[in-house]
């Protein structure tokens, strides 16, 4: 019978950590003036680290009266004393730290070679540092983009500027990306945005690195050359076969001198000649972006929406680069007139819909779910109908939803628009919310400014053989 005393094994390992008894290794973390000694044992260091065993096996640490030195001034004391923790006890606690300290322990801990750590904290940030890493992401990617090991963190950041290249390009500091970080997001098939977009953006990086005004009227031949040195490497990268004959007309082609010159007859044969295809390879198309016909909401709200019809949980449960339905705008107010008769000539015997309104003065929007249709009259059962209620339309964070009682989830009527639940869309803008418990905030009465109406499709799986 062999008996296990781990917990008494680890306890002995935590006081040999603690109490630093027979140390025989000395590092000295961090930089002036706040350099810390720190004592450790060889044989721990050796079984527990690849980097501290090739070190100390191989003889290639300084020693000095008998004990090892190590001088790390790219590791902090505080780094330094996780990791010694972790190595001797098998234990780490990351929840106090802050963001940058844990990125600051990451890169420590690949330097190190703690392999088991690697993942691990890569795992804890995107769980517990979501917020931080999503409003961040262009920065922290060009910190560990370098890093093969990070991969974890790297394809969330990617991810993130693939799904909204607008937090890159829209950013002061997209010119100052490095070449080589610029190259790795061009590539990427998952980038969702209009490719004349890609190239528009691409320009004016090349642009700003020579300092040069984005007018080809204006450039000297000198300048020619240099954008065209620059640009060179991502030529390839961007998908010209894509953009619109008209955006190529006006947005590439006077851009010749700096494109090559079979590459622009190409492209003019292509857009010309009825049916040419490419005559080379080409890379695939991105994963277009979702198209949106609204002046009211932007793709983020549709995130939020799907993963309320789906009852997800979670509001970030999809993507922008999977969406399972297509909003089809079926009725805009201020388009349409804003009347009944409208509404319903627009929007009956189209099935499911999903409608949008923004109140007046303010920048609030209000809207609801109908999973069944707007024909008939009368009150509709269904336990998928919901409310929602933004109080600032621009930020989705403080979003209130509500599915509606089922007897009373929908009401039809000629004389109504998108009543549900307790709220009342008469033949008018001004409507009321009737409820004692206003539990997700809309005003018991407001005047409307404009409100829409999407179509609910959804898509088709296809499968083939």
């Amino acid at each position: 019978m062999i008996s296990k005393f781990l917990a008494e094994l680890s306890n002995d390992y935590k006081n040999l950590f603690e109490t630093k008894i027979g140390y025989d290794v000395i590092i000295y973390a961090g930089v002036k003036p706040d350099v810390k000694e720190i004592h450790a044992h060889s044989n721990v260091l050796c079984i527990r680290s690849s980097y501290f065993r090739s070190a100390l096996l191989n003889i290639w640490a300084e020693k000095k009266d008998g004990k090892f030195i190590f001088r790390k001034p790219n590791i902090s004391p505080q780094s330094f004393n996780i990791i010694l923790r972790f190595i001797y006890c098998g234990s780490i606690e990351l929840s106090n730290l802050h963001f940058t300290d844990i990125l600051e322990l990451l890169i420590a801990v690949d330097e190190l070679n703690i392999h088991s750590l690697i993942p691990y904290i890569q795992e804890f940030l995107i769980e517990h540092q979501t917020e931080f890493l999503e409003k961040n992401s262009i920065e922290i990617l060009e910190i560990i983009y370098q890093y093969e090991t990070f991969s974890i963190l790297s394809k969330f950041c990617l991810e993130k500027i693939c799904d909204e290249p607008k937090i890159l390009f829209n950013s002061d500091k997209f010119i100052n990306l490095k070449a080589p970080l610029l190259e790795l997001l061009l590539k990427s098939d998952d980038l969702i945005i209009d490719e004349i977009e890609v190239w528009e953006n691409l320009l004016k990086w090349c642009c700003a690195q020579q300092n040069l005004e984005n007018d080809p009227t204006k450039w000297s031949n000198d300048d020619i050359t240099k954008v065209k040195t620059i640009i060179h490497q991502f030529i390839p990268l961007i998908r010209f076969y894509n953009i619109e004959p008209a955006d190529f007309y006006y947005k590439v082609h006077c851009y010749r001198n700096i494109l090559p010159q079979d590459l622009i007859l190409d492209l003019l044969e292509f857009h010309v000649v009825p049916d040419m295809k490419p005559k080379t390879n080409v890379a695939p198309s991105r994963k277009s972006a979702l198209k949106l016909n609204s002046t009211i909401i932007e793709s983020k709200h549709i995130l939020l929406f799907v993963s309320w019809i789906d009852k997800k949980k979670d509001p970030s449960h999809y993507s922008r680069r999977y969406i399972p339905y297509d909003f089809n705008l079926l009725y805009h107010s201020s388009l349409d007139g804003f009347n009944t008769t409208s509404f319903h000539k627009n929007c009956n015997n189209k099935g499911a819909t999903i409608w949008v309104a923004k109140i007046k003065g303010s920048t609030q929007l209000i809207g609801g779910y109908n999973p069944l249709d707007w024909n008939g009259s009368g009150r509709k059962n269904t336990r998928s109908s919901f409310l929602f209620n933004i109080p600032d339309g621009k930020n989705i964070s403080n979003t209130k939803m509500r599915f509606n009682t089922p007897m009373c989830a929908i009401y039809c009527h000629e004389k109504h628009g998108p009543s549900m639940g307790d709220l009342y869309c008469p033949d008018s803008n001004i409507w009321s919310y009737r409820t004692s418990k206003n539990i997700i905030g809309i005003p018991a009465k407001f005047v409307v400014e404009e409100y829409e109406v999407f179509q609910v499709v959804k898509k088709q799986l296809h499968i083939f053989p």
